[in-house]
């Protein structure tokens, strides 16, 4: 494998569940893929949802997000390519049920996967990582190790509850254990922009992030929650679906703010 420019490691996090985590993993890890960008995806929640949306039968895994953070399996050893190409997973297997826990015990054991991806730096341009929904030891790994968190969340009143909480979690990260993390932005999902309340989350949210809210808005679709049921991305089970080309445009947009120039693809 070719060597790239410093990987950047991008947490998708939130405490709160349902909010489009893991939907936003493997489809913005999909779409940087078709963007031309060799892209790793790690699933590092227990409920294996990212491995198995992205054609990976997690019943399956014997080697996997476990092994790397707890057995010192070397990270590439762990990896397993997705049907789509240049889009890698490291895929959490049934054994991640008890990461949480066994992670307790672990000497420096918030910096495990900071410890484990080192040996990647320069083979992909961009890790995806999909946290678990809450502040556990899993998520502080993905912190540690991360240099941006992309925060999904829905747009309703509930949403904004625990927001200003986990950005001092994040900071907190920064000033003790990561000083090079930094928040990339926040990503509106299950959007409807017809609903007014919806609108007025986006305000909120807008005046509190500044330019660090995307402007792509990710909208509550069918095809959408239909694409992981076949074990696939939107943009191999529907691209041309408005879930597809937000993501296409959410990837867009990441790389247009690192300077490069994003050719539109139908």
């Amino acid at each position: 494998m070719k060597t790239l420019p410093a990987t950047e490691i991008i947490a998708i996090a939130n405490q709160k569940g349902g909010v489009g985590k893991t939907t936003t993993a493997i489809n913005l890890a999909a779409a940087l893929a078709c963007f031309g960008q060799e892209t790793l995806l790690i699933d590092l929640d227990p409920q294996g949802n990212a491995t198995s949306g992205a054609g990976i039968d997690k019943s399956a895994v014997e080697s996997g997000t476990y092994q790397a953070l707890l057995e010192s399996v070397p990270a590439e050893k762990t990896i397993k390519a997705s049907p789509l190409e240049l889009l890698d997973v490291m895929p959490s297997g049934p054994d991640m049920i008890s990461a949480e826990l066994d992670l307790a015990d672990e000497f420096s054991r918030e910096n495990k996967l900071a410890e484990a991806l080192k040996p990647l730096d320069g083979l992909y341009r961009f890790i995806i990582v999909d946290c678990p929904p809450s502040l556990g030891l899993l998520t502080i790994n993905a912190l540690a190790a991360a240099t941006r968190v992309i925060i999904t969340l829905q747009g309703e009143y509930y949403a904004l509850e625990g927001l200003a909480g986990f950005v001092e979690t994040v900071n907190r990260v920064k000033s003790v254990v990561n000083p090079q993390i930094d928040i990339e932005g926040c990503v509106l999902t299950m959007f409807d922009s017809r609903i007014s309340l919806a609108q007025q989350v986006k305000t909120e949210l807008g005046a509190y992030f500044g330019e660090k809210l995307f402007k792509t808005t990710i909208p509550r679709s069918v095809r959408l929650a239909e694409a992981p049921s076949h074990g696939k991305s939107i943009l191999q089970y529907d691209p041309r679906s408005k879930g597809g080309q937000a993501y296409l445009s959410l990837a867009g947009e990441l790389l247009a703010r690192r300077g490069w120039e994003v050719v539109k693809i139908d």
